[in-house]
């Protein structure tokens, strides 16, 4: 069985005709760059769009929240090492795979907390699953020195204990033990924080106790993003941790608000991977990951450009969906950006105000519900037992922002 690493590096010399395509894919992009420049000082002009009515949004998000009712594991996590396929992530045993099934368990509770029109629906399944949180958490850490997956896991543990923290608000003895993990999770971020401020998945470097990783762009995106709905509810994050990423994505930024894969590819800003179409699936994270944090920059206009970008060059992202090797696509785009993008973009969408988001709501809605699978599950990358939950998870949580019901503006 071979094994990749969960990283662009491998395609660098995987794929021999990678200069041809780069070639075409930035003819292709200069191109449509030509005919819709972005211009942030005023809103996009948004295409005609098939609008989805809001029984067909919930009836989405029904079936998903049942696939992931029987998707859970016995013990009352998500996701496993299993379903296995000739090329496999680099998943160092079993730490990598602890990492994987805490962030995509972490999901889970999510998606069901924020989705389930009635939380008694759901309760059995969020009862098994905190529990399930609750005694393994503690335990997460890097799977070796190369690998750092347990930053998804933190990050997104994080934003489950948060979501846990508001289900349990008649209870403050468990409300304090949620506080407690969230400071835990804060404490391990500090730890596996990079050199260079913010967070990767990888240290290809030294492999030191404080990992010499290059900082990844949607990494501290997404971290970003945790700690600041932590501080949202109280929970204040370390103010060193904070500074440091929002200084590594700052770094990472170029001038039309699209974000380099990481900060060691700082040098090559037009490789493909680092292009417009090759930073989609990322740039909303990093945008929404910033602006949560005050960065004035990213303006309602930014975002609203993003969001039309999104959806009118879809192409980019949809094209590495469900495609076996990670970055084998064009611009680089591997799967598994496509549900975290999109996600992400519906985090950016209720940055805006209420009365604004209305157009831009079918955009992602329509995305959603054309690309749910007959099980009502979605899935973007196959990654071993995990994709599907995860999947789901950020589908559910797109859509959920997505309701007609919190239109203010009508098409």
């Amino acid at each position: 069985m071979r094994m990749v690493r969960f990283d662009l590096l491998f395609l660098l010399c995987l794929t021999p005709h990678l200069s041809l395509l780069s070639a075409q894919d930035a003819i292709s992009e200069r191109s449509d760059i030509l005919r819709n420049p972005l211009d942030f000082s005023r809103s996009p002009r948004l295409p005609v769009v098939d609008v989805p009515g809001e029984p067909e949004i919930r009836d989405s998000i029904r079936r998903g929240i049942s696939f992931l009712l029987t998707d859970q594991n016995p013990n009352g996590s998500w996701g496993s090492a299993t379903r296995t396929k000739g090329l496999n992530i680099y998943a160092p045993v079993p730490g990598a795979h602890h990492a994987f099934r805490a962030a995509t368990t972490s999901l889970c509770i999510s998606a069901l907390l924020e989705t389930a029109p009635n939380p008694k629906c759901v309760a059995g399944a969020i009862d098994r699953a905190e529990q399930w949180l609750l005694e393994h958490l503690s335990e997460l850490r890097r799977a070796s020195g190369n690998a750092i997956y347990n930053i998804w896991g933190h990050a997104y543990s994080i934003q489950a204990l948060v979501r846990l923290h508001e289900y349990h608000k008649e209870n403050a003895q468990r409300q304090s033990r949620l506080i407690e993990l969230i400071e835990l999770q804060f404490d391990m971020l500090t730890r596996y924080e990079s050199v260079d401020g913010g967070w990767g998945y990888y240290d290809f470097r030294y492999q030191a106790n404080q990992p010499t990783s290059s900082s990844i762009s949607f990494v501290n995106g997404a971290v970003l993003v945790a700690l600041a709905e932590a501080k949202a509810i109280g929970v204040e994050p370390p103010e060193r941790i904070v500074k440091r990423s929002i200084a590594a994505l700052k770094r990472q930024r170029k001038a039309d608000f699209s974000y380099l894969y990481g900060e060691y590819l700082q040098y090559q800003p037009m490789r493909g991977i680092n292009r417009p179409g090759g930073s989609l699936g990322r740039t909303q994270c990093c945008n929404c990951a910033l602006r949560a944090w005050g960065d004035e920059k990213i303006t309602d206009n930014v975002v609203k450009n993003w969001l039309y970008r999104l959806y009118v060059r879809n192409g980019w992202l949809d094209i590495g969906r469900k495609r076996p090797v990670p970055h084998e696509s064009w611009m680089q785009v591997a799967g598994y950006f496509y549900y975290f993008g999109h996600f992400y973009a519906a985090v950016s969408l209720q940055q805006l105000p209420e009365s604004e988001r209305g157009p831009y709501q079918p955009l992602l809605a329509r995305l959603m519900l054309d690309r749910q699978e007959k099980d009502g599950s979605w899935w973007d990358y196959p990654l071993y037992d995990y994709h599907q939950p995860y999947g789901t998870s950020f589908a559910l949580m797109t859509l959920q922002r997505c309701l007609p019901a919190n239109r203010e503006v009508q098409e």
